[in-house]
């Protein structure tokens, strides 16, 4: 399942900060639907694209939806700052 999606840029605070593109309602409700299928370890495993810049990770419930975490390679490579709005395209599920 691909999805592209626009995400606001949040940071979350543990540990250590984390910085995520968070799914709109519609988006992680595409997701919802096919979790059952793809999730281990409660995430759910994709595979995104940035601008010019692809990589894959695991995405993260929270607050109702689905964050997607950013890494910092990805961030700097893309110029993504936190608040920045970013499109997303997302491929669910392992290759």
């Amino acid at each position: 399942m691909e999805i592209d999606f626009a995400g606001e840029v949040v940071e979350w605070r543990g540990p250590a900060p984390f910085v995520f593109a968070a799914l709109p309602p519609d988006a992680a409700g595409l997701v919802d639907e096919v979790k059952a299928d793809v999730v281990y370890w409660g995430v759910v495993p994709v595979r995104a694209r940035i601008g010019d810049t692809g990589f894959a990770t695991a995405m993260f419930p929270r607050e109702g939806t689905w964050f997607l975490p950013l890494k910092v390679a990805v961030r700097r490579a893309e110029g993504i700052e936190l608040g920045e709005v970013v499109e997303v395209r997302l491929q669910v599920g392992r290759d």
